[in-house]
């Protein structure tokens, strides 16, 4: 059957969503293929599709239990013959799912990758050679990725005995090194290549520096609108999620979702999350891998999570139905320091491993005859032994025993991988925590981190529309930061690029480091200036990291004394972003009243402001601010001398736009 023909008569989809078609017919016709799409861009249809148009059997491999059932659920409602291989299957319901897959009953076949691992059942796979294998979330098969799983680093090894059938790898988080390893490590032969769209035009995405103590509330007082609701809140910990649950939980429907809940529970938050009987989810991050629920407005993290590639899957949840939908950051230096530990505690020294290689050998041993011998913690050990069988040192039989895979010989191969795989992912939080500190478009850093083409600003986060944020107030410089953005343009143009704590001393501005960053980043957001980070190796050989800051051609531009089109982040008293107030407005406005009639002169010039952002990849209120366009509609000014006695029309701006404008408020 045509696939157009059975996208329509199976799951009656009238045409393909963007970029589906070219992967479903590649992977029909027999190709191998890696397609990395973002969460909710239609990434199942691409091995569902090409399965039952070759005539099954199809075999995925799935990650978890939830993104397992949550699939083959919606399968089975359109008529498709599915089973499921995992730890909450009932054995006889298992045992009925290979006899099916056996004699041709079933269309797909769901199985978790430890399965794998079990005695004959990759025999028992291959007496039936299966039309399609889908590997899912196959970013977790690469040490380069931000959720790493030792038993997904089998698949490589008992794939080939279901050959010929194709090999379709899906994944919505891969960088170009991940998508390298997938396809090295999964013996992908001859891959299409399909890496489509990072970039989210409906997502606001807002990234707040705030002090642990005041996060729960504020996380309460946003989502007490219920137009900001279902959402998705991100917690660093089991403990986190479940105090935050309950708070919420005394003002609208809302739940915790853990691996520390028992799998009962966690079903019933997930059906009553879908059913939309719970409106909020407070979730440590396995949360949300293939929950198909597309109207979710908001994802908050309540820390830094410990990558970008983690931050993107997770903020990937919301807007899926296309409409505007806000995810918010929020996070302090205390964060960095959390996931440090995190560090430490997952990637134990390389001596700790040296230790447990030492007692490993070729038989298969009971973990704890081992770390009793070692006098080692359980926790270190297991953490140890997992690292090793990453590095191909070690492996683990179906009763979870382990054995040595390396001959004495060669027990320091491991070492060089361990190590940069520790190097990687120090490396991962540097990335994040730049991001989070980053004076960019945040939408156009994501997609430039995955190696895609940024293209023009978004437009909509909170450094592209700092007067629409919603989870930081900004205001305009006061008299005296005037005069030190003033201060630090001067010194740029005099002395070139240097770094930030260079340039604080030179331009002579005292304070508080936070309060000069502050100040950069309202430069950074008028586009005056480029912050980039930079390193240099000291004298004892170590790389360094700071953040540099150079003036870019507008703010080459800038004379005084024209007026400086900047707003700052508002910052608290414990030197992070203030709150917003109930009813903030980022930048004092125009005192008066308007009338119908310059009500809809305002509505124009918006619109036309709206236009040249977009022609000229600016953020909206570079090109004027809020205030501005109010002062024109109220003023309706006749000549470009009225225009520039206008507040945030300066001469350059009057020069730069001042006979648009007038035409404009003249109704021309």
């Amino acid at each position: 059957m045509e696939l157009v023909e059975l996208l329509r008569s199976v799951f009656g989809f009238a045409g393909f969503r963007e970029n589906q078609e070219a992967v479903c017919r590649a992977v029909a016709g027999g190709r191998d293929a890696l397609l990395v799409m973002p969460t909710g861009a239609g990434k199942s249809i691409c091995y569902q599709l090409p399965a039952l148009a070759r005539g099954g059997p199809a075999v995925v491999v799935s990650p978890l239990i939830a993104l397992m059932d949550d699939q083959a659920g919606r399968l089975a409602s359109h008529g498709v013959r599915t089973a499921r291989i995992h730890s909450g299957v009932p054995r006889e319901e298992a045992r009925q799912a290979c006899r099916d897959y056996l004699d041709g009953t079933l269309q797909f076949l769901f199985i978790a990758p430890e399965r794998l691992r079990v005695p004959g059942f990759p025999e028992m796979l291959a007496r039936r050679t299966p039309a399609l294998i889908a590997v899912d979330e196959a970013h977790c098969i690469s040490g380069w990725g931000h959720d790493f799983r030792p038993d997904y680093r089998t698949l490589g090894e008992w794939l080939p005995m279901l050959r010929p059938a194709p090999i379709i790898a899906l994944t919505a988080t891969a960088t170009p090194r991940v998508q390298q390893d997938i396809v090295t490590q999964l013996r992908l032969e001859n891959p299409a290549l399909f890496v489509h769209g990072f970039r989210r035009e409906n997502l606001a995405l807002e990234v707040v520096e705030m002090s642990k103590p005041r996060r729960h509330g504020f996380i309460q007082d946003y989502l007490k609108a219920a137009e900001r609701r279902p959402a998705i809140v991100y917690a660093p910990s089991r403990k986190a999620a479940d105090e935050l649950a309950a708070e919420l939980g005394e003002r609208f429907p809302a739940a915790a979702y853990h691996a520390g809940l028992e799998p009962a529970v966690r079903e019933r938050v997930q059906k009553g999350f879908l059913a939309g009987e719970i409106e909020v989810v407070v979730a440590t991050i396995a949360f949300g891998m293939g929950i198909d629920k597309a109207d979710i407005r908001t994802v908050m993290h309540a820390a830094l999570p410990g990558s970008v590639e983690a931050y993107y899957q997770e903020i990937g949840r919301a807007g899926r139905d296309g409409r505007r939908s806000r995810a918010i950051l929020l996070h302090s230096f205390a964060d960095r320091k959390m996931h440090e530990s995190f560090f430490e505690r997952d990637y134990p020294p390389v001596e700790d491993l040296a230790r447990v290689a030492r007692v490993l050998t070729e038989e298969f041993a009971a973990p704890e005859e081992l770390w009793e011998k070692l006098r080692m913690s359980p926790e270190v050990f297991g953490r140890a032994v997992d690292k090793l069988a990453a590095q191909g040192a070690a492996a683990f039989d179906v009763e979870g025993r382990v054995r040595g895979l390396l001959r004495a010989t060669d027990a320091g191969r491991w070492r060089g991988g361990y190590q940069a795989q520790r190097e990687h992912r120090q490396a991962q939080l540097d990335d994040m925590a730049a991001f989070a500190e980053g004076a960019q478009c945040r939408m156009s850093a994501l997609v430039r981190h995955f190696g895609d083409t940024p293209g023009a600003p978004c437009g909509i986060c909170d450094f592209c529309s700092p007067e629409t944020a919603a989870a930081a107030r900004f205001v305009e410089p006061d008299a005296q930061e005037g005069r030190q953005l003033r201060r630090i343009l001067r010194e740029l143009k005099e002395g070139g690029g240097r770094s930030v704590g260079r340039l604080q001393t030179e331009a002579g501005v005292d304070g508080d480091r936070r309060a000069f960053d502050a100040l950069l980043d309202g430069l950074a957001r008028a586009g005056m200036v480029t912050l980039t980070t930079e390193t240099w190796t000291n004298p004892e050989g170590r790389e360094v990291t700071y953040r540099k800051a150079a003036l870019t051609y507008e703010g080459r531009g800038w004379q005084e004394p024209e007026p400086l089109p900047v707003l700052l982040r508002a910052v608290g008293e414990d030197g992070a972003a203030a709150a917003p107030k109930k009813k903030k407005k980022a930048a004092p406005e125009v005192a008066v009243e308007l009338t119908a009639e310059q009500t809809e002169l305002e509505n124009r010039l918006r619109a036309w402001r709206k236009a040249e952002a977009s022609a000229t990849g600016k953020p909206a209120f570079l090109v004027l601010t809020d205030a501005a366009l109010r002062g024109l509609a109220a003023a309706g000014p006749r000549n470009l001398a009225e225009l520039t006695g206008i507040h945030g029309i300066g001469p350059v701006k009057a020069e730069r736009y001042g006979a648009e404008l007038v035409a404009i408020c003249r109704g021309d």
